[in-house]
């Protein structure tokens, strides 16, 4: 599996993304429609770490901190694991108190990359990075849901102490390329910052799990986003992914987390199943023709579709 450069650190090509781990407000019950026990988790978080994919990226808003200490639980002790968890501007600071917190629940004595959630008000949240980037207490400094303007701000407010931005996490998919058409992706390769694309999969509509006759659970916020006539629309999309994936031997969701690697993201992928584990090691391992990425691509726009979350903006 061949691994990313983060500034001084080897990272997997994927990260594992744990938004449906635990229940509550924010968790995986209300937004994906599953109820998932540190019971159910285990095997795959221990699969994950066999396979060689040790990045795990949660946020205290995920289950209102369930899904940290989920994590928590199973990391205790162990120093292979990459931590990564995010302080949220709109629940407010100190960031310090809020990094306390998580690495309260996740047993750990630093976060090795710390985010700033959103972009509500960059210039009072980013310096309180500052004092915890020196003292060690977090390793490397990302922002998450900031267009260009806002990723440049925070980077010159941290390059005055002599620190830097090293990670940036968007909203990037086959069908929502917005950080690529504002200039993020190249701005992050030019500044040797590792882009890290969440939504890869869509909430499992690139799967090919799911279309018009068996639709995503209802009563969800992926259900409602991605009800009938939007998956009806995807069909074309997904015929496509199939083609270039029975070419790789390789699933649609492969061909989606491959052609986000292709790109020169750091995919992160939400797992719940084992399977899911086997999937995006696989999906590392594909290499994808220049005609092939443009085919998917033609195909994604064709669709007409962009969805985005009630938290995102437009990055241009």
């Amino acid at each position: 599996m061949k691994k990313i450069k983060l500034q001084n650190e080897w990272i997997p090509p994927i990260a594992l993304g744990t938004w449906s781990w635990g229940t509550g407000q924010g968790g995986g019950d209300a937004i994906f429609g599953n109820n998932l026990s540190a019971a159910q988790l285990k095997p795959v978080f221990d699969s994950a770490m066999q396979a060689g994919l040790y990045l795990w990226d949660t946020a205290p808003v995920y289950g209102m901190g369930a899904s940290e200490s989920i994590l928590g639980e199973f990391t205790k002790g162990r120093d292979d694991v990459l931590l990564s968890t995010k302080f949220n501007p709109r629940v407010g600071g100190p960031v310090e108190d809020s990094l306390n917190s998580s690495l309260k629940r996740l047993g750990a004595e630093h976060m090795d990359i710390y985010w700033i959630h959103n972009p509500l008000d960059v210039k009072r949240w980013t310096p309180e990075l500052i004092p915890l980037m020196k003292s060690g207490k977090v390793k490397y400094a990302g922002v998450s849901n900031h267009n260009l303007e806002e990723i440049k701000l925070a980077q010159s407010i941290l390059a005055e102490e002599g620190l830097r931005i090293s990670a940036v996490q968007n909203h990037y998919s086959l069908l929502y390329r917005s950080s690529e058409e504002a200039g993020i992706i190249d701005y992050c390769h030019e500044n040797n910052i590792v882009f890290f694309s969440y939504m890869v999969l869509e909430q499992g509509a690139l799967t090919d799990k799911y279309n018009a006759k068996n639709p995503l659970p209802s009563g969800t916020r992926r259900g409602e986003a991605f009800n009938e006539d939007v998956l009806a629309r995807l069909e074309g999309l997904i015929h496509v992914m199939k083609e270039v994936g029975d070419k790789h031997h390789a699933t649609s969701a492969q061909v989606a987390i491959a052609w986000a690697i292709a790109k020169g993201t750091v995919p992160i992928i939400g797992v719940t199943r084992t399977a899911q584990i086997a999937d995006a090691a696989k999906a590392a391992e594909i290499e994808l023709t220049a005609q092939e990425i443009l085919d998917l691509e033609a195909a994604a726009k064709e669709t007409g579709i962009v969805i985005k979350g009630e938290w995102e903006k437009p990055m241009h």
